[in-house]
């Protein structure tokens, strides 16, 4: 793969990412997209379509990270 097919997938990755991590905030105000709300969210069990919004997110990560990686190499 060339370089700039490697940027391109990193920035949609990104914006992905982004989307996910953004979808997942518990308030309905701003400041539940940035940590606000409730305090004990974390604790809380995942099930249905938060649980797999919660892995799509992680697997976005990992993504992320190994192409970001792979695109450092080919510098």
């Amino acid at each position: 793969m060339s370089l700039s097919t490697l940027n391109i997938i990193q920035i949609v990755l990104g914006i992905f990412l982004v989307v996910l991590i953004l979808l997942q905030s518990k308030g309905n105000s701003f400041s539940g997209a940035m940590g606000g709300g409730e305090n004990n969210s974390i604790f809380r069990t995942r099930r249905g379509f938060e649980l797999r919004l919660f892995q799509f997110t992680i697997v976005f990560a990992v993504l992320f990270t190994i192409i970001s990686l792979w695109a450092s190499f080919f510098k």
